[in-house]
């Protein structure tokens, strides 16, 4: 009994079942996929316009590689969302090759932003604390604004990353709960017993 219970509520969250509760979850997972398209564009805005002149010099995101990525990351990620948001409003049955193109892409796009954050929060990092070992000197008691520009946009980024992240478990939950392991003749399979 509970375990039917748990089961309807999950059909009625993932979109399984019939009816209204599969338009309320596909317009829930279209704006839960519009939400990471909304903040890579204001963390690639934040760090387009992350530039700082004084008399010391200046400095802008272009300087560096990591920004530099951030910021085709977070554009690439948010063309992503648009289109993936418009792919699952459309109201179409669940197919494998569907489930698999989303539970692909999400996998994807999740470690880009991923990769994208961790190597902005590295530089981030070095440019607050520096490095003595390779007389890397910080940069951030001279550049105060960039760096403060910086880590918004890259906390913004991690933002982006947790919904790409539950995108991706939402989209693997629904194909590997839809559709059986593949079968394969003569191989034998490791499986655990339920």
């Amino acid at each position: 009994m509970m375990m039917e219970k748990r089961d309807k509520a999950l059909e009625i969250v993932l979109g399984d079942s019939e009816g209204k509760g599969n338009a309320s979850m596909r317009t829930a997972e279209t704006l839960l996929r519009l939400a990471p398209m909304a903040l890579c564009v204001a963390a690639l805005v934040l760090m387009l316009k992350n530039s700082q002149v004084n008399d010391f010099g200046s400095v802008s995101y272009s300087d560096l590689g990591a920004f530099r990525y951030l910021v085709y990351a977070n554009g690439v990620c948010a063309a992503y969302s648009l289109l993936s948001s418009f792919y699952t409003a459309v109201p179409r049955s669940s197919t494998m090759p569907r489930d698999w193109t989303l539970f692909f892409f999400d996998q994807v796009f999740t470690y880009v932003i991923l990769a994208a954050g961790t190597v902005s929060t590295e530089v981030v990092y070095l440019a607050y604390k520096g490095d003595e070992a390779v007389t890397w000197s910080e940069a951030c008691g001279v550049f105060g604004g960039f760096c403060r520009k910086a880590t918004a946009s890259v906390a913004i980024t991690f933002v982006a990353m947790a919904c790409y992240a539950l995108l991706s478990l939402i989209s693997s939950y629904r194909l590997f709960s839809n559709y059986d392991a593949p079968i394969a003749k003569g191989v034998d399979i490791a499986a655990f017993p339920g």
